[in-house]
């Protein structure tokens, strides 16, 4: 159901006091005033604290400075008399006992007039004592169609006749962006050369990334790793391979519905974010980071608020990545917390968004230590599969080698031996390979020469393994997957080099 559709239900209904979360003012006063048109021409009245109620000149000013005031108007207008009373940033006067009792007052009054009020504000600050009176009724971001509309407008605008693959690209590029953005963006596009070019779709990308940025919750993560990038894991290769073009219309002709996610659990190291970073660009999908603790606010209501934020605008920008790194210290032990029950509401709704979605939003979630997640997250639905990405093997290993010494020395990489350093190094993780071979580079700048496979194998004996130290958390890790409970990234040796094969 549409805002305008489930708003005006809400009129007909009678309720009497409806909360509207948005940071697009203008754009939900125009939908609302649309709205109020289509119900029987029912008269809008706003009202801000500076400037009191506007639009009407008998009462032109009132309440000004005067949020109690403001609401008192209602008692001048007829009770026969349909109207909708819009009252901007009204979430800071909440809190006062004169507007709260007058609030209720007004909830028990209302629903036998046809007046209703709109509190339209930037955040959900509600009391724990208007709860049950106000109705919160979210305002989505512009949807397809709506910037479709508005990119044609300033196309035509600037005398252009709309190409159907710029108009494409760019209004794929404005989705999640605010409708003021976007007539920002473009109005400054207009303005550097008066028209509206297929090379402007890259500052609308970093519009879109200054805006993610101003959230502080997602983060426009740039994924340059390729699936190629990664040694080993070659069943989950296999499985991602199948659902490439899972995003495509011939996909939703086939009836195939959209994937839902992964969750990847293992060992420290083991490529579990390198992952998520090559999904993205092997799909040719944006790749937004989640911060858990990012939505985690101080202010009463303002967790739940950022929650819904960041499911909003991860909906808005779909297709895309999720990518919540680390998830189990997000969620780990959330019954035992102290804060009143919002880690609770904050892990409920995402993952009852997690079981619900239909959005074409794929979650990459990673996890060390599986015992910390609560299990309604391991449930099936959640995501579409769990897969264990363990220690690699002396195979896997020698791929790995294989890969960062390519990346690092092309010119000789045969003067290493590959198959030696993979027999040396059981128990090494991906990261800890790296190190090693950081390591031996030091070793061999610092001796004005080019380092060798001695100087890996020195390096590597000095690190001690994350296998040995946390030799307890990890054999657990094997054994639950080894019960059937996820499945291994990793496959068998003589199917790897087929898998690989159709990555390069």
């Amino acid at each position: 159901m549409s805002f305008n559709d489930e708003f005006e239900l809400l009129l007909r209904a009678r309720y009497p006091l409806i909360y509207i979360p948005t940071l697009e003012e203008e754009r939900v006063e125009v939908a609302i005033a649309q709205t109020a048109k289509r119900s029987g021409d029912r008269a809008v009245y706003i009202w801000d604290f500076v400037d009191g109620y506007q639009g009407n000149p008998n009462d032109e000013g009132f309440g000004r400075r005067n949020p109690l005031q403001a609401l008192e108007f209602l008692d001048k207008i007829a009770e026969n008399a349909a109207s909708i009373f819009i009252l901007r940033d009204f979430h800071r006067f909440l809190e006062d006992i004169s507007v709260s009792r007058k609030l209720k007052n007004l909830s028990r009054l209302l629903k036998s007039q046809p007046k209703n009020i709109v509190i339209v504000t930037p955040q959900v600050a509600v009391p724990s004592d208007l709860t049950e009176v106000l109705t919160v009724l979210e305002f989505p971001l512009p949807d397809v169609s709506e910037i479709n509309t508005e990119v044609k407008r300033l196309l035509t605008a600037t005398g252009q006749s709309p190409n159907d693959k710029v108009l494409d690209d760019l209004v794929r590029s404005c989705q999640g962006l605010s409708l003021e953005r976007i007539r920002r963006v473009l109005a400054r596009a207009i303005a550097a050369h008066g028209q509206i070019l297929p090379e402007d779709v890259e500052m609308v990308l970093e519009e879109k990334r200054q805006s993610i940025r101003q959230t502080q919750i997602l983060e426009f993560y740039p994924a340059t790793e390729q699936i190629s990038d990664i040694g080993g894991l070659d069943n989950l290769k296999d499985w991602l391979l199948r659902r490439g073009g899972a995003f495509t219309e011939r996909a939703r002709q086939y009836g195939l519905p959209h994937p839902r996610g992964l969750l990847l659990v293992g060992v420290q190291g083991t490529g579990k974010s390198l992952t998520a970073k090559a999904i993205a660009h092997h799909w040719h999908l944006p790749l937004l980071r989640l911060d858990v603790g990012r939505l985690f606010g101080g202010l009463v209501g303002e967790s739940e608020s950022r929650t819904r934020q960041m499911i909003q605008l991860a909906e808005a920008l779909a297709p895309c990545i999720l990518w919540i790194d680390e998830i189990d210290k997000a969620f780990s032990g959330f019954d035992s917390k102290g804060d009143s029950g919002t880690t609770s509401r904050v892990f409920g709704t995402f993952i009852s968004w997690l079981a619900e979605k239909r959005s074409p939003v794929f979650v990459v979630a990673t996890a060390n230590n599986i015992q910390a997640l609560p299990p309604e997250m391991l449930r099936k639905g959640r995501f579409d599969e769990i897969f264990f990405v363990g220690l690699p093997s002396q195979e896997e290993r020698h791929a790995i080698f294989e890969l960062h010494l390519a990346r690092l020395r092309p010119h000789n990489l045969k003067s290493y031996d590959i198959e030696r350093l993979a027999y040396e190094t059981p128990d090494f993780s991906g990261a800890e390979i790296e190190q090693t071979l950081i390591e031996a580079m030091h070793i061999g700048f610092s001796q004005n020469r080019d380092f060798t496979t001695d100087d890996i194998l020195e390096s590597a004996s000095q690190i001690v393994p994350l296998a040995r130290t946390a030799q307890e958390q990890i054999q657990f890790l094997k054994d639950w997957a080894a019960a059937g409970k996820a499945r291994m990234a990793s496959r068998d040796s003589r199917l790897s080099s087929r898998i690989q094969r159709q990555f390069q």
